[in-house]
């Protein structure tokens, strides 16, 4: 197999499902799940996940574009990787997914919906990651990198999103988000249905989703916006030279969800309304029936705002910057 992206879209089996490079062997565990395994020991695993939504098409990408010289042989491989793309019919279809977010499905919560494609893979994943991450596993090195890109534009167009954890986060890992040229960081405090968060929580994975620019069709993406991206990453898989860090990713704080629980929800943002849109305190964002919600803070930033979630998921998420001066609201 030389190409890990068409082989996924075809939607079959590879003709030949394992084999080997003078560096590295490598095995088709399903559609869509590729481990590559070193020759040499190493120290270091990396989860590199794509396509969790379908319609995300600049990360699998990248994500071929740096699997093809492993395949073919042409480079070495400095980590134990398993590749994924998350959603291959969605994929196909070039849709976010068909019945249900799968990102937001991990962690056991595909029992709570209908029995649906993203469900038995939300399943899947997770059994994926427990064969890859067996326990007991000495001091290996654990990192996940999902990447996506977002439904809007933003005021920052690369950046990551960390899901809640209690241990610190490594200083290598931070040191390589701010390589990989993302111009923020968001950390969540408090546990989702994401990939990333599943692999944090259940592994200790250091695990970070990202986004990587704009949602937009194969072949009109320009990657050249995510060269800083596509080099670290090359340097945890080839060995290569990290990226130098010109600026510090800026940090940000969830302060608040929005969540839509009924056909009455109203986003108060246009469509034009950007990721990281700046709102100043008591701004009215939402209301759904009796339930109003209010920027609380001196000034919160606006990430993922969408109305058209399903009744019970997230709508947007509000921030505040780490080191701003912030003064909630009086209950």
């Amino acid at each position: 197999m030389q190409d890990f992206l068409q082989q996924t879209l075809t939607g079959g089996m590879p003709r030949v499902p394992k084999g080997e490079t003078d560096f590295l062997s490598w095995q088709w565990w399903d559609e869509g799940l590729l481990e590559l395994v070193p020759k040499a020991p190493v120290n270091q695993t990396l989860v590199f996940s794509a396509a969790i939504h379908g319609n995300e098409t600049a990360p699998v990408e990248i994500m071929n574009l740096l699997l093809t010289p492993l395949l073919s042989g042409e480079k070495p491989l400095q980590a134990r990787v398993l590749a994924v793309l998350g959603n291959p019919p969605a994929l196909r279809a070039g849709k976010r997914y068909l019945n249900y977010d799968l990102n937001r499905l991990f962690g056991g919560r595909w029992q709570q919906v209908e029995d649906c494609d993203e469900a038995r893979r939300a399943l899947r994943l997770e059994q994926a990651l427990e064969l890859f991450w067996p326990p007991c596993a000495g001091d290996e090195t654990r990192w996940h990198f999902d990447l996506h890109t977002a439904i809007r534009g933003s005021y920052h167009a690369r950046f990551g999103v960390l899901p809640q954890n209690n241990r610190p986060w490594p200083a290598d890992f931070l040191h390589w988000l701010a390589a990989a040229g993302l111009e923020a960081l968001v950390f969540h405090r408090a546990p989702g249905g994401t990939f990333t968060h599943f692999s944090c929580e259940h592994f200790h994975a250091a695990s970070c989703t990202l986004e990587l620019g704009k949602a937009l069709p194969f072949g009109e993406n320009d990657l050249s916006q995510f060269a800083a991206a596509h080099q670290a990453l090359a340097a945890l898989l080839y060995g290569e030279a990290l990226p130098v860090v010109h600026e510090k990713p800026r940090h940000y704080r969830v302060a608040q969800q929005i969540t839509r629980h009924s056909d009455r929800f109203v986003l108060h943002m246009g469509k034009e309304t950007l990721n990281f849109t700046a709102f100043p305190q008591g701004t009215l964002l939402a209301e759904d029936g009796d339930q109003r919600y209010y920027v609380q803070q001196a000034r919160e930033y606006v990430l993922f705002p969408n109305p058209n979630v399903a009744s019970g998921l997230r709508a947007g998420l509000m921030l505040v910057e780490e080191g701003e001066q912030t003064r909630a609201l009086p209950l």
